[in-house]
């Protein structure tokens, strides 16, 4: 490949490699720095002799998240061995594997549920944990980024499950936070776009059927303050709360056009963010494959104590 088509492939297996690098680093930021070391690496090595490329950067990409990990670490480790050439690094993803985007999206709505547990974990047991377990890497192909034994990295992910799945902190909505709740998440998510998708289209027996009986909208002042500034231009007002299921579905009725799902302190909601800003930040209960709770907030300081996560 020419020097364009080297940063174009690149590019298509960012989402992926970015979701290995938040999982393994907690923080977007550090992400991106593992990425622009990646690309350097690949930039330098070129891919004459790579076999695979996925293959090729997840692998590299995941060492120096091990390295990251490790000179931040205050904890002692054992270091891991030396691998191979990163132009001989093993194969990490086969023809059988998800689709890379798809499974980026789905470690973003799992792994933000328990990054605050991710961070407890060993650099080796986060990486054997987070390619197996979020990524489906088979444990044989995680061996030789490690420097282990197939049967190490077992134990290693192994390991790592365990903390996560005793050590989640409670979840918003009151779930325990572990793997067990981040399927509910994913289900929560869908529940949440299929709501905004029946808002903008006005499907009012659409939104009826996301809506438990006695669901309750609650809004900030800040939020009441601004529909009725609005209600000159033909928005609702907005009281500081809606109950039941038919009130709440007119209040969304051919509305969140500009909206988008979002996980909200680690709980799936939606938010409206031009240009990528939140301004109003709707925190969403779901119960049994229906919302019961909507908490609408307007005011800018409290979303900016939120941690808001777009979808």
């Amino acid at each position: 490949m020419n020097p364009d088509e080297l940063a174009t492939a690149f590019e298509q297996h960012r989402p992926r490699l970015r979701g290995v690098a938040y999982r393994m680093l907690g923080n977007p930021d550090d992400a991106d720095d593992a990425l622009q070391e990646a690309w350097l690496r690949l930039n330098r090595t070129g891919d004459a002799e790579i076999e695979s490329l996925a293959a090729w950067l997840t692998t590299v990409t995941g060492r120096i998240c091990l390295d990251m990990l490790r000179s931040r670490s205050t904890r002692r480790e054992t270091p891991l061995p030396a691998g191979p050439a990163d132009d001989a690094l093993p194969e990490l993803l086969d023809e059988h594997s998800p689709d890379p985007a798809q499974e980026a999206e789905l470690a973003d709505v799992v792994g933000v549920a328990m990054q605050v547990v991710l961070q407890s974990l060993d650099p080796a047991e986060r990486l054997a944990f987070v390619l197996h377990d979020l990524f489906a890497v088979p444990y044989e192909q995680i061996a030789p980024v490690l420097g282990r034994s197939v049967a190490a990295a077992r134990q290693l992910a192994s390991r790592g499950r365990r903390r996560v799945q005793s050590g989640a902190r409670p979840a918003a909505d009151g779930t325990d936070g572990s793997p067990r709740s981040a399927a509910q998440a994913r289900t929560d998510r869908q529940v949440v776009e299929a709501f905004l998708e029946a808002s903008r289209t006005g499907d009012l027996a659409g939104l009826l059927a996301l809506l438990a009986p006695e669901v309750v909208l609650r809004a900030d002042q800040t939020a009441v303050d601004a529909a009725a500034a609005s209600a000159d231009r033909g928005a609702p007002l907005l009281a500081r709360e809606v109950r039941g299921a038919a009130a709440v579905a007119e209040s969304f009725r051919g509305r969140a056009g500009g909206a988008v799902p979002a996980l909200i302190d680690g709980s799936v909601g939606f938010t409206w963010a031009p240009g990528g800003t939140p301004r109003a930040v709707f925190a969403v209960v779901v119960h049994d494959g229906r919302i019961a709770a909507i908490d609408m907030v307007h005011e800018p300081s409290t979303i900016a104590g939120l941690r808001v996560v777009l979808l």
